[in-house]
């Protein structure tokens, strides 16, 4: 169970779903702020400190 947690909390990331949105071809200020959007209102809620 804990590789599944490890590999959740990669692939939801931040970090990763800024590159990702980077490769889909969005661009940086753009990606950076939908990371960012999602950081504060999804992944902390998701996975809290």
């Amino acid at each position: 169970m804990r590789h599944v947690k490890h590999f959740l909390q990669h692939r939801f990331n931040p970090l990763h779903v800024y590159c990702r949105l980077r490769d889909a071809g969005l661009s940086p200020r753009t990606a950076g702020r939908v990371s960012g959007l999602y950081e504060r209102y999804v992944y902390r809620v998701c996975w809290p400190q």
